[in-house]
């Protein structure tokens, strides 16, 4: 997909402006901003984390302690099934 040339960058300004006219301007543009350096950090973050999974080390930076707890319980659940339907047989 070619990139947009002077022309047609012209045009979605005129739009821009005519939508969201010449005060909000700047408020926009402060928001997209924040949202591209907010990408970028993220990106950054996934990237680091990947190149650390990539050479073995499986230890998360982060916890979710709730999440394992629910799969922890989870199991068990199965498990006890799993065991009445054993002592049914």
């Amino acid at each position: 997909m070619p990139m947009p040339g002077p022309a047609e960058l012209a045009i979605i300004l005129v739009i821009v402006v005519i939508i969201f006219g010449v005060g909000k301007l700047p408020e926009i543009g402060g928001a997209l901003g924040k949202g591209i350096r907010e990408f970028k950090t993220e990106s950054t973050t996934e990237e680091k984390e990947a190149a650390r999974l990539a050479k073995g080390d499986s230890s998360t930076s982060y916890a979710v302690p709730g999440a394992v707890k629910d799969v922890r319980e989870e199991a068990g659940i199965t498990r006890e099934r799993r065991e009445v339907r054993a002592d049914e047989i």
